[in-house]
């Protein structure tokens, strides 16, 4: 194979950058030429596709965003739009492609493998929501972000003994909630994957208030329901001052952590080894800080699961 193309797509997320990097000087070191696809699978209908050179991954290792851009298209989900896709690669000579996204991205990247085309998914994602990895791109920087915004808002709290419900990203998934729940001690996290208890979250706040609490944090993930909701059931239920905060999209900016470096660096240049050996159609990860490969489909069609350890102690903690 003496030329691939990469793409991101789906939401941005911090990191893309770095894996963008490691896929193009990687594919370079061995021989290869690479086109970066812009916007997503819209730019590979629309053919915008750029040669890339070592100098045009230069300097964006720390940069988050994604600087290839990316794009939600409805029209790549069928046949004629993915053909449109095809018809771009082999008029660029394209043999393969590197997809960095969610689960969304995956299905395309497979779509095309299934047309000739093989494809290797990294995943990159805030939402950490990929089975078959344990980690995805740019989950640990959006975790930091939301964990130095609820230490500030707790600041807040205290000052005006209030209680505060925190909505956080993660789509259906609950793990930017737990994770952050637990690293901010907050004294309930909902999350989509368990039934939390509206009667055990009022009562774990009421014996708070009567041992003396000044202030109580309360996670939600948006896939369970809006912040806004939730604080007017608290406010009724037990007559305490509420405010909601929803973070909204500061969680996926940023400078990638060095963790989210490491990993994308990690993660982009397997993926070119993987197309090197001939593989397609599956994706990349992480487990147990070992470099791993799935099929695709096999992956999405697993269910997403939080850690249910760190969620009975998230429970235990905030007696």
């Amino acid at each position: 194979m003496k030329k691939i193309g990469v793409l991101t797509s789906g939401g941005d997320a911090p990191g893309m950058n770095a894996a963008i990097r490691a896929v193009v000087r990687k594919a370079i070191y061995h021989g290869m030429e690479v086109y970066g696809v812009k916007h997503g699978y819209q730019g590979l209908i629309d053919g915008s596709i750029e040669k890339m050179e070592l100098g045009s991954v230069g300097d964006i290792i720390q940069r988050g965003g994604t600087v290839l851009y990316s794009a939600r298209c409805e029209e790549f989900k069928t046949e004629e739009g993915q053909q449109k896709g095809i018809d771009q690669l082999r008029k660029h000579g394209i043999e393969g492609l590197i997809v960095i996204g969610g689960d969304g991205s995956f299905r395309g990247a497979k779509k095309l493998t299934e047309k000739g085309y093989p494809c290797i998914g990294v995943p990159g994602t805030i939402d950490n929501d990929i089975p078959g990895t344990d980690y995805t791109i740019g989950f640990d920087t959006a975790l930091n972000t939301i964990t130095d915004a609820i230490d500030k808002i707790r600041d807040t709290a205290t000052s005006h003994e209030r209680t505060y419900v925190i909505e956080v990203m993660g789509r259906d998934a609950g793990d930017l909630a737990l994770w952050s729940g637990l690293a901010d001690g907050a004294e309930s996290i909902i999350v989509p994957e368990m039934a939390e208890e509206f009667d055990e979250v009022i009562e774990r706040l009421k014996r708070g208030h009567d041992r003396g609490k000044k202030h109580s944090i309360i996670i939600v993930a948006e896939g369970v329901t809006s912040a806004v909701d939730f604080s007017k059931r608290v406010k009724e239920a037990t007559d305490l001052e509420t405010r909601v905060t929803v973070l909204g999209h500061t969680q996926r900016g940023g400078s990638p952590s060095a963790s989210d470096r490491v990993l994308a660096s990690r993660l982009g240049a397997y993926a070119v080894d993987l197309i090197l050996e001939g593989k397609a159609g599956c994706m990349v990860g992480i487990e147990k800080n070992k470099l791993v490969d799935h099929d695709i489909i096999e992956v999405l069609n697993r269910k997403h699961s939080i850690d249910l350890d760190m969620y009975r102690l998230s429970k235990e903690l905030s007696i």
